[in-house]
């Protein structure tokens, strides 16, 4: 019988060493490798299959002769994971769901499985105990005979519960937890990771069952284990969301059957995670008096329209070095934006403190929401409140001019829905804006930024 041996793993891209190295040679990552053993000859897979796969005669064909067939889909009762899913799950995919400890995952999925009363769902976990799961669908207040719960890391003792209860979906919190009795190495680590995930991906591929895996994220904010492991998958979701707020953000970054610009929102409750249909209305609820330094951006979250309170703070700097902090903003672009309104606009703000924040505790990456921000900021310099019945849509280049941004239409129809009697977009826009649309919202094109700033300031 040949010997194990030890072989050293990237954590972040899987790559193989015979020796310890600083720095990856792959991906170019520092102190990333780990030390595991690894038997030469594995046995059979563990996963036997509830009946042989049949055989394929597989041969070159003429691309005219391939038949397509529409996926066949599981609808889901959640409305936003439907969305994001692209119209439900496909029958034999396999889902990863990634995101911060505490965020919501399990919440999440515990929802689907209880809320699937006309399916069998096993949801397999391996980091909470049977009375622990017991516990959270009981504060969700929801109860499914033909949910099951089981408690099991090891991935040989799951197929055979497999086999013998046939779901029809599998629900597995968290693929770094499983271990594979042929790897000789811990839980989490690159090998058992790629192996648990890869046994997980042939029974669903042979059964035609949904299978969704939760992941862990390391320190940078990536999937733990191998990079493989999201290559392998057909759908890779991200739950995100601050901690501190009750807003969490369903995001698509790969999927095989759908889109990746739909986005799923949520509203974390004690009894639960609640689906938002309709986020510009709950993220202005909170406004009852008109305050300086607010203004309303007309962004976009993958192609869903959505209005975002954007709030600044300018004051006298107390120290030496001004402070720029920013809450779901990129702070960069806020240094660029202060830049263009101190040199193209005449504002003096090289000595003022300047603090930003989006309402809400979401992140928002859009650059349409460039002259909300400038907006904000000089609306708090000058202390002139905005009007309430004003948005803003569009991108600031470095010479001060007004971009236009992607999907217009939306934004506008958005802040018309919304009772907002006036929004600023570029010029540039103008063509691509129906006539129609002018008729809920009066549309104001502007080329400048001192153009809207003059308008602001009468």
């Amino acid at each position: 019988m040949a010997k194990a041996k030890t072989v050293f793993y990237c954590q972040n891209c899987g790559v193989s060493s015979p020796k310890w190295v600083g720095r990856c040679p792959s991906c170019n990552e520092w102190n990333t490798y780990v030390e595991e053993l690894v038997q030469p000859k594995q046995a059979q897979s563990s996963w036997q299959g509830l009946h042989a796969a049949p055989g394929k005669n597989n041969r070159p064909r003429p691309l005219s002769e391939i038949t397509v067939t529409e996926e066949s889909r599981l609808a889901i009762p959640d409305k936003e994971l439907n969305r994001v899913l692209g119209g439900g799950l496909v029958r034999g995919s396999v889902v990863l769901m990634s995101g911060e400890p505490g965020i919501g995952k399990s919440t999440l999925l515990l929802q689907l499985a209880l809320q699937l009363g006309n399916k069998k769902v096993l949801y397999v976990s391996g980091e909470e105990s049977e009375q622990q799961i017991k516990l959270r669908a009981e504060r969700i207040h929801k109860n499914n005979h033909s949910c099951f719960i089981l408690s099991e890391t090891y991935i040989d003792a799951l197929f055979s519960h497999l086999k013998e209860l046939q779901p029809d979906i599998l629900i597995v919190d968290s693929i770094q937890t499983m271990v594979s009795a042929r790897i000789e190495s811990s839980a989490g680590s690159v090998s058992q990771v790629r192996e648990c995930a890869a046994e997980l991906l042939r029974f669903a591929k042979e059964t035609s069952t949904p299978v969704i895996l939760v992941g862990h994220i390391n320190k940078d904010g990536m999937i733990a284990g191998p990079k493989v492991l999201e290559h392998m998958v057909d759908t890779v979701l991200q739950f995100e969301g601050d901690l501190h707020h009750a807003y969490r953000i369903l995001r698509p970054l790969k999927n095989r059957f759908g889109s990746t610009a739909e986005l799923g929102i949520y509203q974390m409750h004690a009894n639960g995670l609640k689906e938002i249909e309709n986020p510009s209305e709950v993220l202005l609820a909170h406004r009852q008096e008109n305050f300086s330094g607010i203004a309303i951006a007309a962004t976009l979250e993958g192609i869903r329209p959505m209005l975002i309170e954007t709030q600044a703070l300018v004051s006298s700097a107390v120290y030496g070095t001004p402070q720029r902090s920013v809450t779901g903003f990129d702070l960069r672009r806020l240094n660029m934006l202060l830049a263009v309104l101190e040199k193209r606009c005449g504002f003096r703000l090289g000595s003022k403190d300047v603090f930003l924040n989006l309402a809400g505790g979401i992140r928002v990456e859009d650059p349409a929401l460039d002259l909300a921000v400038a907006s904000a900021i000089l609306s708090s310099s000058e202390d002139a409140p905005i009007p309430p019945g004003f948005c803003f849509t569009a991108e600031i280049g470095l010479s001060g001019e007004i971009r236009p941004v992607a999907r217009i239409e939306q934004r506008i129809s958005e802040a018309a829905r919304l009772g907002f009697e006036r929004i600023y977009v570029s010029r540039f826009n103008k063509e691509n804006i129906p006539k129609a649309l002018s008729e809920g919202v009066e549309i104001m094109y502007v080329s400048k930024v001192e153009d809207v700033f003059s308008q602001l300031l009468v």
